[in-house]
């Protein structure tokens, strides 16, 4: 799946927000692009949607946040990444609140 008008707004946004961030790289992938944080994906977008990476012990919570669905692009629910859609990032804040949530995780992974 291509990306659309929405992904690539909100990857715009993205990159604002990483520009200054030490470790950041982009990678094609669901047919998209991903923010890949010290080799480790940890945000992308999907059609107008984020996707974020966060601990797999926290998914239930994460499903209970405003604005998130599961991640489910396969038929099954990823564990341990949510989708939080156009609303729950409509705000520059928000944005960054998910983007320093999945960051802060991705960054207890290790390096590849």
């Amino acid at each position: 799946m291509a990306m659309t008008e929405d992904d690539t707004r909100l990857l715009d946004r993205l990159r604002l927000l990483v520009k200054d961030r030490r470790g950041f790289s982009e990678k094609k992938m669901f047919g998209g692009i991903c923010l890949m944080l010290n080799g480790n994906m940890c945000v992308g977008t999907w059609q107008g949607s984020l996707v974020v990476r966060l601990d797999k012990a926290d998914h239930e919570q994460t499903q209970a946040d405003a604005h998130t669905a599961p991640m489910d692009i396969t038929g099954r629910v990823m564990k341990g990444w949510a989708l939080v859609r156009p609303a729950g990032v409509a705000t520059d804040h928000d944005l960054k609140h998910w983007l320093d949530r999945a960051a802060a995780f991705v960054a207890t992974l290790p390096a590849k």
